[in-house]
Protein backbone atom coordinates (compact mmCIF):
# COMPACT_ATOMS: atom_id res chain seq x y z
CA UNK A 1 0.00 0.00 0.00
CA UNK A 2 1.27 3.14 -1.10
CA UNK A 3 1.95 5.95 1.50
CA UNK A 4 -0.42 9.07 1.98
CA UNK A 5 0.80 11.21 -0.69
CA UNK A 6 0.62 15.49 0.00
CA UNK A 7 0.81 18.21 -2.68
CA UNK A 8 2.49 21.26 -1.66
CA UNK A 9 0.22 24.52 -2.65
CA UNK A 10 0.68 28.01 -2.98
CA UNK A 11 0.43 28.52 0.69
CA UNK A 12 3.29 26.05 1.76
CA UNK A 13 5.60 27.55 -1.15
CA UNK A 14 9.04 28.30 -0.33
CA UNK A 15 8.62 26.88 3.32
CA UNK A 16 10.87 24.73 5.57
CA UNK A 17 9.96 21.17 4.62
CA UNK A 18 8.76 20.27 8.20
CA UNK A 19 6.66 23.33 8.38
CA UNK A 20 4.57 22.67 5.39
CA UNK A 21 4.51 19.00 6.26
CA UNK A 22 2.75 19.75 9.27
CA UNK A 23 0.08 22.40 7.70
CA UNK A 24 -0.89 19.68 4.97
CA UNK A 25 -0.92 16.66 7.44
CA UNK A 26 -2.65 18.92 10.72
CA UNK A 27 0.14 17.45 12.82
CA UNK A 28 2.92 19.61 15.38
CA UNK A 29 6.11 20.15 13.49
CA UNK A 30 8.02 17.91 16.14
CA UNK A 31 6.22 15.44 15.37
CA UNK A 32 6.53 15.69 11.66
CA UNK A 33 10.39 16.13 12.35
CA UNK A 34 10.20 12.28 14.27
CA UNK A 35 8.10 10.93 11.68
CA UNK A 36 12.01 12.24 9.46
CA UNK A 37 14.10 10.93 11.64
CA UNK A 38 12.33 7.64 11.34
CA UNK A 39 12.53 7.86 7.68
CA UNK A 40 9.38 8.19 6.90
CA UNK A 41 9.46 10.93 4.99
CA UNK A 42 10.27 11.85 0.91
CA UNK A 43 10.29 14.76 -0.99
CA UNK A 44 10.22 14.06 -4.82
CA UNK A 45 10.83 10.89 -4.20
CA UNK A 46 14.34 11.60 -2.62
CA UNK A 47 14.88 11.16 1.34
CA UNK A 48 14.84 14.34 3.00
CA UNK A 49 15.98 17.22 5.81
CA UNK A 50 13.86 18.89 8.08
CA UNK A 51 15.19 22.28 6.64
CA UNK A 52 15.05 22.24 2.96
CA UNK A 53 12.80 24.10 1.24
CA UNK A 54 9.61 23.23 -0.71
CA UNK A 55 7.92 24.71 -3.73
CA UNK A 56 4.54 24.54 -5.33
CA UNK A 57 3.80 21.47 -7.06
CA UNK A 58 6.60 19.31 -4.71
CA UNK A 59 4.85 15.70 -3.72
CA UNK A 60 5.69 15.02 -0.56
CA UNK A 61 4.86 11.38 1.24
CA UNK A 62 4.72 10.83 4.58
CA UNK A 63 3.93 7.58 6.56
CA UNK A 64 2.50 8.51 9.99
CA UNK A 65 4.13 5.30 12.55
CA UNK A 66 2.05 2.98 13.89
CA UNK A 67 0.24 4.54 17.02
CA UNK A 68 1.42 3.10 19.98
CA UNK A 69 -0.66 2.74 23.17
CA UNK A 70 -1.07 5.18 26.34
CA UNK A 71 1.01 2.69 28.35
CA UNK A 72 2.60 -0.98 27.94
CA UNK A 73 0.87 -3.95 28.84
CA UNK A 74 1.79 -7.14 29.77
CA UNK A 75 2.64 -9.92 27.03
CA UNK A 76 4.06 -13.60 27.89
CA UNK A 77 7.42 -13.59 26.47
CA UNK A 78 9.94 -15.60 27.14
CA UNK A 79 13.09 -14.00 28.62
CA UNK A 80 16.56 -15.07 30.04
CA UNK A 81 17.26 -14.24 33.42
CA UNK A 82 20.21 -13.63 34.65
CA UNK A 83 19.54 -12.57 38.36
CA UNK A 84 16.67 -11.35 40.30
CA UNK A 85 15.62 -10.13 43.65
CA UNK A 86 12.98 -7.12 45.11
CA UNK A 87 14.89 -4.78 43.33
CA UNK A 88 16.18 -5.32 40.25
CA UNK A 89 16.40 -7.75 37.77
CA UNK A 90 19.09 -8.85 35.12
CA UNK A 91 17.90 -10.09 31.91
CA UNK A 92 20.32 -11.58 28.74
CA UNK A 93 18.48 -9.48 25.91
CA UNK A 94 18.38 -10.99 22.74
CA UNK A 95 19.24 -9.20 19.40
CA UNK A 96 15.83 -9.08 17.79
CA UNK A 97 14.26 -7.85 21.30
CA UNK A 98 13.41 -3.69 21.29
CA UNK A 99 13.36 -2.32 24.72
CA UNK A 100 10.34 -0.38 25.01
CA UNK A 101 7.25 0.29 23.05
CA UNK A 102 8.43 3.25 20.38
CA UNK A 103 6.92 3.86 17.03
CA UNK A 104 6.95 0.98 14.76
CA UNK A 105 6.91 -1.29 18.24
CA UNK A 106 3.98 -1.00 19.65
CA UNK A 107 4.41 -4.83 21.47
CA UNK A 108 6.57 -7.65 21.57
CA UNK A 109 9.37 -5.45 23.58
CA UNK A 110 11.14 -6.31 26.78
CA UNK A 111 8.89 -3.77 28.75
CA UNK A 112 6.05 -5.56 27.82
CA UNK A 113 7.35 -9.36 28.82
CA UNK A 114 8.43 -7.87 32.41
CA UNK A 115 5.19 -6.44 33.39
CA UNK A 116 3.87 -9.76 32.74
CA UNK A 117 7.20 -11.44 34.54
CA UNK A 118 7.02 -9.10 37.32
CA UNK A 119 3.24 -7.81 37.53
CA UNK A 120 5.01 -4.19 38.14
CA UNK A 121 8.30 -1.98 37.27
CA UNK A 122 9.60 1.48 38.82
CA UNK A 123 7.16 4.71 37.29
CA UNK A 124 10.24 6.88 37.02
CA UNK A 125 10.38 6.04 33.09
CA UNK A 126 7.13 6.60 32.80
CA UNK A 127 4.03 4.75 31.34
CA UNK A 128 5.91 3.24 28.21
CA UNK A 129 9.03 2.75 29.74
CA UNK A 130 8.84 1.69 33.56
CA UNK A 131 12.27 0.56 35.36
CA UNK A 132 14.05 1.32 32.08
CA UNK A 133 17.36 3.09 33.36
CA UNK A 134 19.45 2.34 30.04
CA UNK A 135 19.04 0.81 26.64
CA UNK A 136 20.50 -1.67 24.10
CA UNK A 137 19.70 -1.27 20.32
CA UNK A 138 17.41 -3.63 18.63
CA UNK A 139 20.22 -5.60 17.00
CA UNK A 140 22.71 -5.55 19.98
CA UNK A 141 22.38 -8.52 22.42
CA UNK A 142 23.29 -8.80 26.15
CA UNK A 143 23.15 -8.13 29.58
CA UNK A 144 20.48 -5.41 30.94
CA UNK A 145 19.45 -4.21 34.55
CA UNK A 146 15.79 -3.09 35.11
CA UNK A 147 14.81 -1.43 38.04
CA UNK A 148 11.21 -2.57 40.12
CA UNK A 149 10.61 0.11 41.84
CA UNK A 150 11.31 4.10 42.03
CA UNK A 151 13.85 3.67 44.85
CA UNK A 152 15.99 1.30 42.76
CA UNK A 153 15.59 3.54 39.48
CA UNK A 154 16.61 6.60 41.31
CA UNK A 155 20.22 4.58 42.91
CA UNK A 156 20.72 2.77 39.13
CA UNK A 157 20.79 5.96 37.46
CA UNK A 158 23.21 7.58 39.68
CA UNK A 159 25.53 5.31 39.05
CA UNK A 160 25.19 5.55 34.96
CA UNK A 161 25.42 9.21 35.17
CA UNK A 162 28.33 8.77 38.18
CA UNK A 163 30.00 6.01 35.24
CA UNK A 164 30.57 4.06 37.61
CA UNK A 165 28.91 0.96 36.37
CA UNK A 166 31.15 -1.31 34.69
CA UNK A 167 30.37 -2.14 31.11
CA UNK A 168 31.95 -4.34 28.53
CA UNK A 169 30.48 -5.22 25.13
CA UNK A 170 32.73 -7.72 22.54
CA UNK A 171 32.46 -6.60 19.35
CA UNK A 172 33.50 -7.83 15.65
CA UNK A 173 34.95 -5.27 13.76
CA UNK A 174 36.73 -4.89 10.00
CA UNK A 175 40.05 -4.42 9.86
CA UNK A 176 42.38 -5.25 12.32
CA UNK A 177 44.14 -1.99 13.98
CA UNK A 178 47.93 -1.16 14.05
CA UNK A 179 48.22 -1.15 17.78
CA UNK A 180 46.91 -3.80 20.73
CA UNK A 181 44.07 -1.02 22.30
CA UNK A 182 42.80 2.59 22.09
CA UNK A 183 40.50 4.85 22.58
CA UNK A 184 38.38 7.59 20.94
CA UNK A 185 37.75 10.76 22.42
CA UNK A 186 34.95 12.52 20.34
CA UNK A 187 31.70 14.49 21.17
CA UNK A 188 28.55 12.34 18.93
CA UNK A 189 25.44 14.44 17.73
CA UNK A 190 22.68 13.58 15.49
CA UNK A 191 23.61 13.74 11.47
CA UNK A 192 22.97 16.55 9.85
CA UNK A 193 21.35 14.73 6.99
CA UNK A 194 20.32 11.69 8.21
CA UNK A 195 18.08 12.20 10.91
CA UNK A 196 18.47 8.59 12.20
CA UNK A 197 22.05 8.03 12.53
CA UNK A 198 24.78 9.79 15.11
CA UNK A 199 27.94 11.28 14.07
CA UNK A 200 30.99 12.69 15.76
CA UNK A 201 31.19 15.75 15.60
CA UNK A 202 34.82 18.70 16.41
CA UNK A 203 31.85 21.14 17.98
CA UNK A 204 29.01 21.01 19.80
CA UNK A 205 27.56 17.59 20.52
CA UNK A 206 27.96 15.44 23.79
CA UNK A 207 31.07 14.66 25.36
CA UNK A 208 31.63 10.83 24.40
CA UNK A 209 34.52 8.30 25.36
CA UNK A 210 35.14 4.56 24.57
CA UNK A 211 38.05 2.35 25.23
CA UNK A 212 39.28 -0.61 22.99
CA UNK A 213 41.84 -3.55 23.09
CA UNK A 214 42.18 -6.86 20.61
CA UNK A 215 40.54 -9.74 21.84
CA UNK A 216 41.45 -11.49 18.68
CA UNK A 217 42.63 -10.96 15.33
CA UNK A 218 41.81 -12.51 12.12
CA UNK A 219 44.13 -11.10 9.45
CA UNK A 220 42.95 -14.04 6.36
CA UNK A 221 39.36 -12.08 6.54
CA UNK A 222 40.11 -8.72 7.45
CA UNK A 223 38.27 -9.46 10.86
CA UNK A 224 39.22 -8.32 14.80
CA UNK A 225 37.55 -8.95 17.85
CA UNK A 226 37.63 -6.04 19.92
CA UNK A 227 36.36 -5.72 23.67
CA UNK A 228 34.92 -2.98 24.10
CA UNK A 229 34.79 0.10 27.41
CA UNK A 230 32.11 2.54 27.07
CA UNK A 231 33.02 5.20 29.25
CA UNK A 232 29.93 7.40 28.63
CA UNK A 233 26.38 6.51 27.25
CA UNK A 234 25.26 8.12 24.25
CA UNK A 235 23.52 6.40 21.43
CA UNK A 236 24.77 4.09 18.72
CA UNK A 237 28.57 5.68 20.72
CA UNK A 238 30.27 2.33 19.98
CA UNK A 239 28.90 1.98 16.55
CA UNK A 240 29.63 5.58 15.50
CA UNK A 241 33.24 5.72 17.35
CA UNK A 242 34.37 2.57 15.76
CA UNK A 243 33.30 3.66 12.82
CA UNK A 244 34.81 6.94 12.72
CA UNK A 245 38.20 5.21 13.34
CA UNK A 246 37.89 2.81 10.36
CA UNK A 247 36.74 -0.30 12.74
CA UNK A 248 32.97 -0.57 11.06
CA UNK A 249 31.15 -3.02 13.41
CA UNK A 250 30.47 -6.42 11.19
CA UNK A 251 27.16 -6.29 10.03
CA UNK A 252 26.05 -2.90 10.84
CA UNK A 253 23.53 -1.47 8.10
CA UNK A 254 23.65 2.19 9.59
CA UNK A 255 27.28 2.77 10.05
CA UNK A 256 29.33 -0.08 8.27
CA UNK A 257 30.57 0.39 4.68
CA UNK A 258 28.29 0.53 1.88
CA UNK A 259 26.60 -1.49 -0.56
CA UNK A 260 26.75 -5.60 -0.03
CA UNK A 261 30.10 -4.96 2.64
CA UNK A 262 27.45 -4.33 5.05
CA UNK A 263 26.45 -8.18 4.93
CA UNK A 264 28.27 -10.88 7.06
CA UNK A 265 28.00 -13.98 6.79
CA UNK A 266 25.66 -15.81 9.43
CA UNK A 267 24.58 -12.44 11.07
CA UNK A 268 21.34 -10.21 10.30
CA UNK A 269 22.79 -7.54 12.55
CA UNK A 270 25.63 -5.91 13.87
CA UNK A 271 27.97 -8.04 15.54
CA UNK A 272 28.50 -6.49 18.92
CA UNK A 273 26.88 -7.72 22.68
CA UNK A 274 26.93 -6.56 25.84
CA UNK A 275 29.32 -9.00 28.05
CA UNK A 276 29.45 -7.71 31.18
CA UNK A 277 27.73 -5.20 33.26
CA UNK A 278 28.77 -4.28 36.99
CA UNK A 279 26.91 -2.34 39.65
CA UNK A 280 26.46 -1.03 43.23
CA UNK A 281 23.28 -3.20 44.30
CA UNK A 282 20.71 -0.34 45.07
CA UNK A 283 19.92 -1.55 48.62
CA UNK A 284 22.43 -4.07 49.94
CA UNK A 285 25.30 -1.86 48.20
CA UNK A 286 26.85 -5.48 47.17
CA UNK A 287 28.80 -5.25 44.62
CA UNK A 288 27.50 -7.34 41.64
CA UNK A 289 28.96 -8.33 38.30
CA UNK A 290 26.77 -10.18 35.51
CA UNK A 291 27.56 -11.80 31.96
CA UNK A 292 26.06 -13.14 28.90
CA UNK A 293 27.67 -15.61 26.98
CA UNK A 294 28.13 -14.94 22.90
CA UNK A 295 24.70 -15.65 21.54
CA UNK A 296 24.90 -18.46 18.72
CA UNK A 297 25.10 -16.54 15.65
CA UNK A 298 27.85 -14.70 16.98
CA UNK A 299 29.36 -17.61 18.03
CA UNK A 300 28.97 -19.36 14.88
CA UNK A 301 30.67 -16.13 13.31
CA UNK A 302 33.31 -16.25 14.77
CA UNK A 303 34.22 -20.19 14.72
CA UNK A 304 33.75 -19.67 10.95
CA UNK A 305 37.11 -17.54 11.05
CA UNK A 306 39.01 -19.12 13.38
CA UNK A 307 38.33 -22.52 11.03
CA UNK A 308 39.48 -19.90 7.50
CA UNK A 309 42.27 -18.82 10.02
CA UNK A 310 43.82 -22.67 10.56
Amino acid sequence: MSPPRYLVGESEDGQRLDTALASLVGQSRSQVRRWIDDDRVRWNDRAVSPSQTVAEGDWIDATPPEPIPARALPEAIPLRILYEDAAIIVIDKSADMVVHPAPGHAGGTLVNALLHHCGALAAVGGVLRPGIVHRLDRGTSGVIVVAKDDQAHRALAEQFHAHSIERVYQALVRGNPASESGRVDAAIARHPRDRKRMTVVSSGGRESHTAWRVAKRFPKSARSLLEVRPETGRTHQIRVHLASVGLPIAGDPVYGRGGRDRAEPGLERPALHARVLGLVHPRSGERLRFEAELPEDFATRLAALERREA
